[in-house]
This record gives structure tokens, sequence and C-alpha cells, in this order.
């Protein structure tokens, strides 16, 4: 397997994940990996859902108690597998203050910023597209994006930047990318100009997706717009699901004209050949 670093997974620290942490290393091994970087999720003021798996202070991330555990099994599996220590954070206007100081908080090797609340809501939820045309539900998350990429610098990489698709119905056809390719160009633009990258998270494909997010039309763009960065992730959440379509990742990243890949370490990229 040519890509042997997943940097996006998550443990039973995430909300959404109830996976031991070893459980994830064992797998990542068994799947030739040689790094592996952790990736919890920290969402602050996530809005309250009736009716939701977990309350939203169960998305706040006990830092501390994660990076205790990470660093035992760091040393513990050491001369099989770097073990790194990251962060999915979640980004929204009411709490820029707030996320730039837990990106600070610690000795991070890695963030990935993300998005998954839009005007107080996550498109994980029906509600987000109730009554609407999907494509309008879809740009109006695009343009979320790029505002939170706009007003936070605290990240190294954007996540799964077409994310909002998993939800919407659509998971066969995709997205009529002609609709919303003007603001995906001012988004990677602004990446760019701000020295952050992208990544190519594999997490749809156990949801049905055809695509990565995201799709490779828009990897591509990136790559034309002078864009370098570009981390490979599965977003696993599961033993099973790590390193989850790697081969096949490898030959898009090639395909959109990308001869490297990066995993960071202490906040800064270091490229891997494909």
């Amino acid at each position: 397997m040519p890509i042997i670093s997943d940097c996006h997974l998550h443990s039973h620290h995430s909300a959404d994940s109830t996976a031991s942490m070893e459980s994830m290393i064992e797998a990542g091994i068994a799947a030739g990996l040689k790094i592996m970087c952790f990736t919890e999720h920290n969402d602050f003021m996530l809005p309250d859902v009736p009716g939701a798996k977990h309350a939203s202070d169960e998305w706040v991330l006990n830092t501390d108690s994660y990076l205790y555990e990470l660093l035992q099994y760091r040393e513990k599996y050491k001369d099989r597998i770097k073990i790194l220590f990251g962060a999915e954070i979640g980004l929204q206007d009411i709490c820029v203050r707030e996320n730039a100081v837990f990106a600070k908080s610690h000795e991070f090797d890695f963030l990935i910023g993300s998005t998954h609340i839009v005007r107080g809501m996550d498109p994980y939820y029906p509600e987000y597209f109730e009554g609407r045309d999907r494509e309008d539900a879809y740009h109006e998350y695009f343009e979320a994006e790029l505002q939170s990429i706009k007003k936070n610098s605290n990240f190294d990489v954007y996540g799964h930047l077409d994310y909002v698709v998993r939800y919407g119905g659509g998971l066969a056809e995709g997205y009529d990318l002609s609709r919303h390719m003007d603001l995906f160009d001012e988004i990677l633009k602004t990446l760019i100009d701000k020295e952050k990258g992208i990544e190519l998270n594999s997490g749809g494909l156990k949801k049905g997706m055809k695509d990565f997010h995201p799709r490779m039309e828009v990897i591509k763009r990136y790559r034309e717009l002078g864009g370098e960065i570009i981390t490979v992730g599965s977003d696993a959440h599961a033993p099973e699901n790590v390193a989850d379509g790697f081969d096949r990742a490898c030959e898009v990243l090639k395909e959109c004209g990308f001869k490297y890949y990066c995993v960071f370490e202490k906040r800064t990229p270091e490229f891997f050949k494909l």
C-alpha cells in the first residue's frame, strides 16, 4: 500500500466512537500503516438537538485524558508504528476565540478544521434538508465553510470539504458541481493563500458514497490552483474502517496531479512520495 499514513482517526475519546485506541492501532498495523494520527473531535458550543445520541458537552474533548492514553500506546508500539497526536476542531463563528485557545493548549502534531454546524443545524440530521432544494442546502454549507476559513487560522488542513453530501440523500449521484464550482474556487484559493491544506477523506465510502471527500474534480482543481498540501485520512471511527480505500486514494491523487502527500508532525508537513 503506497500510502503509509492514516491522518484522520477517532477512538472512544470522540463522542461518536466506542472503539478502543489499541484496537484502532492494531488495525492500522494489520493494514500496513507506518503512521497513524488520532484526530479526536473537539466541538465547542454545539446546539442541543432533541433526540440526539449525545449531549452537546460530550463533544468537548478531555484532551489530557486522551493524550495520557495516546502516550502510553505510543511507547508500547514505538517499534511497530508511529502514533501522532491530533484533533479535529469544529469551526463556528461563535467560538473562534475558544478554538484558537484550544489549538494552543497542547503541543498537537496536527489539527483538522471542519464544519459540522450551519445556522445552528448539523446536516447529519434530516431537519437541515427539510423543505429545501438539496443543492441549495449544499451551497449554504459550502458558504459556511468559506466564512470559517476566512475567520480561523487554528488548523492545518480543512477536513471533508463536501461532508454535507453524506447526509443529503444524494449518495449515489453526488451533487451538481457546476452549481458550486465558483464557490469551491474561492474556498481553495483562500486555503492556499493561508498556507492551509485539504484532505482526501475516505469516510464517505462506508456511507455508500462513490467518491472521496472532496470529489476528484475538487482535489484536481486545488492542485491546478497551486495547492500542494494534502493529507489522507479514513475518518475511521471503528477498526474495520482504518485505511479504507487507500489503494484507490493513491491513484486518485496521482490522477489529480499530485506526486506527494503530507503527514504533519509538530504542526509541520512532511512530504511523502506517492
